[in-house]
């Protein structure tokens, strides 16, 4: 996330540099998304400019979340004729849980401190009444609405798919489970349950399934690719990505509570057009120095708690507000809040990796 997790599952006798690559972009974008990410009370633009170019670029590095289940679904479909269904799952659950688990815990922990460190700062060492409640509110919104929700969704979309895994490459089996992607993506706009994609269960299903069929058709897929000209997928994406945004300006006037939710039929298209751009391209060489095998996982379970706890004490002044930012004041500060994150985040890992608490990080 050879390194054990989330989406490497590569078999010692294939190389697969192209998905590694796209993994390391995928993680990259999702960095960027959550460095990035402002609620429409901190960020709330009047002029036009401003308004389309943070809509553009946040649309432009959505596709990561869906190219992810993409990925592991390509690397599992080969595992699964490996291990039984119980023996691969409990693969799984060694290899990703246990980092995960600390990880998160850790994050609670710190939310927890820095909580204990006001009380004694600012209200004299007492503590809220029934403060174990909040905690447990900590740990719902860790779980549920911050980064750490990929883990128990991805485990709960392989089990699916080991249950049906006779079925595995079924396409009455890729229909049903597209059903249950659809029902989230109307779900965004009646809200009939919790719209937001970390808490759509079976929503990525599909996408996992799908990967498996990228797979399994790999050599037809790479064939079909070199026929099409790479400007098509590059129109296709950025005919999708204007779409996103304007599904994405449709759902803030519907006061949605996630208008830029990964489940939008704009940004699953979108996802799709700029994921075969990708596999066309497929030489990203240039990246092999950011190792993806050995630091993606480290990475993905690290960021969150830097933006969510180191950036807010960098940039005191800048908590409650940047719509007073200048446009390039503005920009120039999310590009530091990325570098700042990702590159704290990766020597990280780097170093971690060099000792024997390298479990910590997936391996």
């Amino acid at each position: 996330m050879p390194m054990q997790n989330l989406v490497n599952e590569t078999p010692a006798k294939k190389n697969y540099n192209f998905i590694d690559a796209i993994r390391c972009l995928a993680i990259i974008s999702i960095v960027m998304e959550h460095c990035f990410a402002f609620d429409s009370y901190t960020y709330h633009p009047a002029d036009k400019l401003s308004i389309l170019t943070y809509a553009a670029v946040m649309q432009f590095i959505k596709f990561g979340t869906i190219a992810f289940f993409l990925l592991a679904g390509f690397l599992i479909g080969e595992k699964f004729t490996v291990y039984s269904p119980v023996q691969y799952l409990k693969r799984r659950i060694d290899n990703t849980i246990a980092p995960w688990l600390f990880w998160s815990l850790l994050f609670c922990v710190m939310i927890v401190l820095n909580d204990v460190i006001c009380a004694c700062k600012f209200n004299t060492g007492k503590i809220t009444p029934h403060y174990g409640f909040v905690v447990l509110d900590y740990l719902k919104t860790i779980y549920l609405y911050t980064s750490f929700w990929f883990i128990p969704n991805f485990l709960i979309c392989i089990a699916i798919l080991l249950v049906f895994k006779r079925y595995l490459y079924s396409y009455w089996l890729g229909g049903a489970l597209f059903l249950f992607t659809l029902l989230y993506t109307v779900n965004i706009y009646y809200e009939w349950i919790e719209p937001k994609h970390s808490t759509a269960i079976f929503g990525f299903v599909f996408f996992l399934w799908l990967g498996v069929q990228f797979n399994h058709h790999l050599k037809s897929i790479e064939l079909w690719l070199k026929k099409t000209p790479i400007l098509l997928w590059v129109a296709l994406s950025a005919i999708t990505l204007v779409l996103g945004m304007n599904e994405t300006f449709l759902l803030e006037k519907l006061h949605s509570a996630d208008p830029y939710n990964s489940l939008r039929p704009s940004n699953i298209l979108y996802s799709m057009s700029f994921f075969f751009l990708l596999l066309k391209i497929k030489d990203f060489n240039f990246i092999s120095f950011l190792k993806p095998r050995e630091t993606t996982y480290g990475i993905y379970l690290i960021h969150y708690i830097l933006v969510s706890l180191l950036l807010p004490m960098i940039f005191l002044t800048s908590r409650f507000g940047v719509g007073h930012f200048s446009y390039g004041k503005f920009w120039l500060y999310l590009i530091v809040r990325f570098t700042i994150v990702y590159a704290i985040t990766f020597t990280l890992v780097t170093l971690i990796n060099k000792t024997r608490a390298r479990w910590i990080i997936g391996r």
